[in-house]
């Protein structure tokens, strides 16, 4: 580990027989209830869990099985439910391969784009990102503002907000089943280093960093938004790509979680197309957004501020 740091890696990357059951049934119920900062919880919503085993972090866990349970989520009022019923979502434990193993080829690549990351603390695109990993709905459901050249709003276009959040939850959720498996050591953890949001550190060191749930709801939106305004579909794309992104300037995911964030993102998008309420929605949202296109447009000053701290390489 680099700066004499100790390496918090080859622990966390033990073999599960080293845990006991009871171990790896309290560590299970802990994970699952998304407190804190995770992907979820920061959206303001809440789960609870049954007994679930965890392997470790790399890639010596244990293979997926049956047992392999989805959590059953608790949704507090005023976070809609999504479109998808647990058994419906997308097995990101069966889709994903394992975590890159730390010493692979793989995971120096995440090394070397983590380093390149942290040359960013502290700059504009640090304050960005930021601003990304804040998913409570009155400010996350803006992100695509600029890009997408409406300001989505809960009076006038109440079915685009809906879309969103809805969505969210389907997509956020569909990371749970690898993230809890694998339960993969974050950077900031693994470098005993600092984070864009030092309030959320203690409550990201017991979620799992892989795949990225921030990443797969980004991706998500922007496939959705690409869609609905595909003149914007570049730009659309771009600040999605962008606010997975900005998890590694935030120095609390490895580049891996976020590409498996966008896979996740991806599977979750094509299976919502096959519901009937979702593709109403769609055709309702792109309605209100053509109506009020012009009342809801960003503010062209903030606009160009973003581009100027997105553009930070």
């Amino acid at each position: 580990m680099p700066d004499g740091q100790p390496d918090i890696l080859a622990t966390a990357h033990r073999p599960a027989f080293r845990r006991t059951a009871h171990e790896r049934h309290r560590r299970g119920r802990l994970t699952m209830g998304l407190r804190g900062a995770s992907i979820l919880a920061v959206a303001g919503l809440a789960a609870t869990s049954g007994a679930i085993a965890l392997g470790p972090a790399g890639a010596s866990a244990p293979p997926p099985t049956a047992a392999a349970a989805a959590p059953e989520m608790k949704l507090p009022p005023g976070i809609p439910q999504g479109y998808l019923a647990p058994e419906q979502r997308p097995d990101s434990l069966a889709l994903l391969p394992p975590p890159p193993a730390p010493g692979s080829a793989a995971f120096a690549g995440d090394e070397e784009a983590r380093a390149a990351m942290a040359r960013l603390a502290d700059s504009p695109r640090f304050t960005r990102a930021a601003s990304d990993a804040d998913l409570q709905p009155a400010h996350s459901l803006q992100t695509f503002a600029c890009a997408l050249g409406v300001r989505p709003d809960p009076e006038r276009t109440p079915t685009l907000y809906r879309l969103l959040g809805k969505s969210m939850v389907d997509i956020g959720l569909s990371t749970y089943k690898a993230k809890t498996h694998y339960q993969r050591v974050r950077p900031f953890v693994a470098h005993a280093s600092a984070t864009c949001l030092p309030q959320q550190e203690a409550a990201l060191r017991s979620d799992g960093s892989y795949p990225s749930g921030h990443s797969a709801v980004g991706w998500g939106w922007a496939l959705i938004l690409a869609e609905l305004a595909p003149a914007r579909a570049d730009a659309v794309l771009q600040r999605g790509r962008d606010f997975g992104e900005s998890r590694m300037v935030c120095n609390v995911h490895w580049a891996s979680d976020v590409d498996a964030g966008r896979v996740i993102a991806s599977a979750t998008v094509a299976r919502l197309h096959a519901e009937p309420t979702f593709r109403a929605d769609l055709d309702k949202a792109r309605a209100e957004m053509a109506g009020f296109a012009a009342d809801l447009a960003p503010s062209a000053e903030a606009c160009r501020a973003e581009a100027a701290e997105l553009s930070m390489r």
